[in-house]
């Protein structure tokens, strides 16, 4: 801007509260007020991006008039501007040089000034360079007992520029507003410099003082200066090389800080820290094989493929006598024991347990810290856990890590890659520590509902351990060998005193929670012991009764309430274009409901009950099967486009997503377009492809659970899935289920139709017997 070296010139100006802008400062202001933001935005419309800032007298005044101003200032450059949420500016200035007011301009809608660029001078022979090295060295000085972090500031203090070096530790420290702005007003280079020395090596002085009479203090009340406390903790500590260095370097800089300064306090939160880390304590392994076998069946029932394959994984690691190799990872629905194994898994290994939910976790600082520079940072939770650990190798388990999130805040499943990764572990770095911890030794455990939920860069780092949802049998045992023991003496009773027999712990299961875990179960027998403890009290009964401690049919009722699930067959009767399907989710199996109804339309396909975007690809495949068989047998489709037919999965508030359903939305398909009810006795579940071929699909043991639940015996499953079968149901449930392995839909149409699909008339109409069909 040319007219900057001119001697007037004519520019907008934002009134300062607080603060007194200097030349070659950069200082960052928040413009709310109207004036100002109409001052901002004229001068990046208008003038290029230069404006006038000038302090106010009274800084309480909302609108200041000429008069309430000083007329000194700075002229600025705007470097950055961004505006806020609520209309406000955030700018970036740059100070350029010292500009007095001459006039205020009217007729706009902010001040608008004339100004007199001023011109500095220095009286002859002062030695500017001599008094320019003094006050860096003494601004130098003064930093380092005030422990200030100015990354880079030294280096903008050069010897031969005393103005502009003046002018920059001015606007460092702390002083009066009057006093800066007398400081800004004082054109004579030499006279200011001189001024600004001597207020600083005022404060330096007070500086020193503070530091050397400190110790003197504490050794006349027989105390120990922190100095000399943390050295003696620094020495006893067990720390590696490199962290007692940086402990030693940072107890320097805490002996040279001033008493109860806000850095002071800063360093020895983190001495704090670094001395509170295990640094090199290990806790012995059990390394019994048998034991840990013994600890796992103490203290969980079942399970029996998933204890084998943590007995295999243990047996490596100690044959290996090192912690390192793949992350274990549970997945399974809610309530199946993820948790309870790790502890048991810590338990068997004689390990401390350590766990940190990652559920909703959006901050990567969560994982590796906060850096120092921010006020009120602290570690990341995992050297957090290590330190509740008070060991380096615990059982560390990172729970519901498929329920991570990520915002403007970083990405906390990246951060989680390198603790996870066994080739970078052994140099995991906090931001907070900025030192490398070894996290090698510790026996990371994850566990999750969906293992689709969990990043794949996460999931190909660990071994995932599927546990499944229990049977019937299984819920009965667990109840009877662990909960009713817990919730018996959690509730003041004794381990036996409280009888329920089997047929009223069953009812429970069946009647009052529907889940592939046992957390509702064990709810409700919290619930019964609670009301009979209550009965007790109430009663005023001094000695506990028969009543107190039997639990029938009758008294169940009465707690609980009545039953909330039945066990009756879902249908009682076949139906035209409905089928059953089985389906995984988070909770374990359930069974699905596919309808599908016929209207007046343009020939689209309707589909409702919250499907997923597979599960709509599914519904389109299944439909052009559909209509390839109808054409296969020679049947009429042309009326179809005059009809829409709305395929619909009830539950509509539950997500539904997955391949598996294929199968089922076929078969409803082909039911309602031929007319042919389908079996309601009969569950299906399987992928489909246009030629017709039934492909396998995951989670069978959960949902032939399901479907024996609901009183299905009959289940058609992929042939390919067979195995799963014999390999993951019980022997108690194979007894009760009859599974139907199909290639085809031809083989199983065959089986859930209630009669075959016959050709009688060539070219014969399929809608008329649909509407009838549909309108029933």
């Amino acid at each position: 801007m040319d007219r900057l070296n001119a001697k007037e010139l004519v520019l907008p100006l934002i009134p300062l509260r607080e603060l007194v802008a200097f030349p070659t400062v950069i200082v960052p202001i928040l413009v709310g007020r109207d004036k100002s933001v109409n001052a901002l935005k004229a001068s990046l419309a208008e003038f290029g991006g230069y404006l006038f800032l000038a302090a106010q007298k009274n800084q309480v005044t909302e609108t200041p008039l000429p008069e309430e101003m000083y007329e000194t200032g700075t002229i600025a450059k705007i470097e950055k501007s961004a505006e806020q949420s609520n209309g406000s500016y955030r700018i970036v200035i740059q100070g350029l040089k010292r500009g007095r007011i001459v006039q205020y301009l009217d007729g706009r809608d902010f001040h608008l000034v004339r100004l007199e660029a001023l011109e500095e001078r220095a009286e002859p022979g002062k030695n500017l360079l001599e008094l320019s090295r003094n006050l860096i060295a003494l601004f130098e000085e003064y930093i380092n007992l005030k422990r200030v972090r100015l990354p880079g500031i030294m280096t903008r203090l050069k010897p031969s520029q005393l103005s502009d070096a003046s002018d920059i530790i001015i606007s460092i420290i702390n002083l009066p507003l009057k006093i800066k702005q007398s400081l800004l007003e004082e054109t004579d280079t030499y006279a200011r410099g001189v001024r600004v020395y001597n207020i600083l090596k005022k404060d330096v002085l007070q500086l020193r003082s503070q530091r050397d009479i400190e110790p003197k203090l504490k050794r006349e009340e027989g105390q120990e200066t922190d100095y000399e406390e943390y050295k003696k903790k620094i020495a006893a500590a067990l720390l590696p090389d490199y962290v007692k260095a940086r402990a030693d370097e940072e107890l320097e800089r805490l002996a040279a800080m001033p008493p109860f300064s806000a850095e002071g306090t800063v360093s020895r939160y983190y001495l704090d820290w670094l001395l509170a880390i295990p640094w090199k304590k290990f806790k012995k392994e059990n390394k019994d094989i048998r034991r840990a076998a013994q600890i796992l069946d103490e203290d969980h029932y079942g399970l029996r493929k998933v204890k084998e394959r943590i007995l295999d994984y243990l047996a490596v690691r100690l044959l290996v006598k090192r912690a390192e190799g793949e992350i274990l990872c549970f997945v399974g629905p809610p309530g199946v024991g993820k948790s309870s194994l790790c502890k048991s898994i810590a338990r068997a290994l004689d390990r401390k347990f350590v766990r940190v939910s990652l559920g909703g976790v959006k901050d990567e600082a969560e994982i590796r810290g906060h850096r120092r520079t921010y006020i009120g940072s602290y570690p990341g939770q995992i050297v957090k856990g290590l330190k509740k650990a008070g060991s380096m190798n615990p059982v560390f388990l990172l729970d519901e890590i498929d329920k991570l999130n990520s915002d403007f805040r970083g990405d906390p499943a990246s951060a989680l890659l390198e603790a996870l990764d066994p080739e970078q572990n052994s140099e995991f770095s906090d931001h907070y520590l900025d030192l490398e911890l070894d996290l090698s030794q510790v026996f990371f455990i994850t566990t999750a509902n969906f293992s689709e939920n969990i990043p794949p860069a996460l999931l190909d780092r660990m071994e995932v351990i599927e546990l499944p949802g229990y049977t019937e049998r299984e819920k009965l045992e667990i109840a009877k060998n662990f909960l009713l023991k817990k919730q018996a003496e959690k509730n003041g009773f004794s381990a036996d005193e409280i009888r329920i027999a089997d047929d009223v712990l069953l009812a429970v299961i069946n009647e009052y929670t529907r889940e592939a875990g046992v957390r509702n179960l064990e709810r409700e027998i919290a619930v019964i012991m609670r009301k009979t403890a209550r009965g007790i009290i109430e009663s005023g009964r001094k000695t506990r009764d028969k009543e107190a401690r039997g639990i029938d049919r009758a008294l169940l009722q009465k707690y609980l309430g009545i039953p909330k699930y039945s066990n009756q067959k879902i249908f009682e009767r076949s139906e035209i274009g409905v089928a059953i399907g089985l389906a995984w989710t988070a909770a374990g199996g359930d069974i699905l409901v596919v309808e599908a109804r016929m209207l007046k339309g343009k020939g689209d396909l309707i589909l409702t009950g919250r499907l997923g975007e597979v599960m709509k690809e599914s519904s389109s495949a299944a439909f052009s099967y559909t209509k390839l068989k109808l054409f296969e047998l020679e049947l009429d489709t042309e009326e179809l486009r005059h009809y829409d037919i709305h395929l619909h999965i009830p539950e509509g508030a539950v997500p539904k997503e997955g391949p598996s359903a294929g199968v089922t939305l076929a078969v409803s398909l082909l039911s309602l377009l031929t007319g042919i009810p389908v079996r309601p006795d009969y569950a299906m579940t399987g992928e489909i492809t246009l030629r017709g071929k039934i492909l396998p699909v995951g989670g069978i043991k959960e949902k032939i659970i399901a479907a024996h639940r609901y009183g299905i015996r009959n289940i058609l499953i992929p042939s390919e899935n067979e195995k799963d079968f014999h390999e993951d149901i019980p022997e108690e449930l194979k007894s009760d289920i009859r599974i139907h392995p199909v290639d085809t839909m031809d083989e199983l149409l065959e089986i859930v139709l209630e009669h075959p699909i016959k050709i009688k008339n060539i070219r014969s109409k399929v809608i008329r017997p649909l509407q009838e069909a549909s309108l029933q």
